[in-house]
């Protein structure tokens, strides 16, 4: 199976093992990958903050760059959340449309692409700790995937997870919200780290690097150790074995 990466702004940037981890989960399930290298922003941002015109320039690229692609498969569920909006911005358009409504059906946050297409939630990961996941708006609420996640952790041996109080609750990032907002965006960061603490988690999991990196932000500033990872990370981790004679392979 050919799957194109779509890497994200954040990951590409700030965070490329979180896309190497993906990487290699994809290929140890069998996946040929391959990476379009003209691929961009997706539009977010700027659309976001009202500058539709300006954003469609960049959502053209997206759709150029993959429109070879059988399957693209990204590390972020608010991102790829933003292709399936595509059709919407490009209803009418002649030479847009088709190419908008093609791409939304063939792209996948990273979890939902492995439990909804390949069929897997045990990816042979294991991981010794106590976790508690973040789920993110936009892949919640906008790309309406809320079980993905849970199925492959389940399956995570060694991991005991923890729930989150608020679960549901925004973490203030939201893009150009925490930069707006930046009040309001403290305080609700604040009760989102105050929830991953109530529960006691040394590991916070999500599948957004957007709401991790303020999340944990937020924790080191307050001097706590609790280690964020993205679900990449944790479904690429494998506890070493310890060989006879005690020696870790």
């Amino acid at each position: 199976m050919k799957v194109s990466i779509f890497s994200t702004c954040l990951v590409d940037l700030m965070t490329p093992k979180v896309g190497i981890a993906m990487v290699e989960v994809l290929e140890r399930l069998g996946c040929e990958i391959d990476y379009p290298a003209s691929q961009v922003c997706c539009g977010q941002p700027t659309y976001n903050s009202g500058y539709l015109e300006d954003s469609k320039l960049a959502m053209k690229n997206m759709m150029l760059a993959f429109e070879s692609s059988d399957y693209v498969v990204g590390p972020s569920g608010s991102c790829v959340a933003m292709f399936h909006e595509y059709p919407k911005i490009f209803k009418g358009d002649p030479d847009w449309e088709l190419k908008a409504i093609t791409l939304k059906e063939k792209s996948y946050e990273f979890t939902q692409f492995i439990v909804k297409v390949l069929g897997i939630t045990d990816v042979g990961a294991s991981l010794d700790g106590t976790a508690t996941y973040h789920r993110s708006c936009h892949m919640t609420r906008l790309l309406g995937e809320k079980e993905t996640p849970f199925q492959l952790l389940e399956h995570v041996k060694g991991l005991h997870m923890e729930p989150l109080k608020n679960s549901d609750n925004c973490c203030g990032f939201g893009g150009t919200f925490s930069v707006k907002m930046p009040d309001i965006s403290e305080q609700m960061v604040d009760e989102k780290s105050s929830c991953v603490l109530d529960t006691g988690a040394d590991i916070l999991i999500s599948a957004d690097m957007g709401c991790l990196l303020n999340i944990g932000g937020r924790l080191s500033r307050k001097g706590e150790p609790v280690k964020i990872m993205h679900i990449a990370e944790v479904l690429n981790h494998r506890n070493p074995v310890i060989a006879k004679g005690g020696s870790q392979t």
